[in-house]
């Protein structure tokens, strides 16, 4: 299946809105699941350098060892 493909079926699948989603609304929840899955592919394929910028990443101290 080629890239495009899948990434497309992500973002539909993604931009079924959360129940939290819903109740603040979106104009645009395709763009929104776009970016939401961006920049947790960003985060994935460097843990480390996105880590940092994070609030909602643990230290290095608190996270555990691989």
């Amino acid at each position: 299946m080629p890239d495009d493909t899948r990434d497309d079926e992500r973002i539909a699948s993604r931009a079924t809105l959360l129940p939290e989603e819903e109740a603040g609304g979106s104009d645009d929840p395709a763009r929104q699941a776009e970016e939401i899955l961006r920049e947790s592919d960003e985060r994935t394929a460097q843990p480390e350098e996105t880590g940092e910028e994070s609030t909602q990443t643990s230290t290095p101290d608190e996270r555990p060892s691989t």
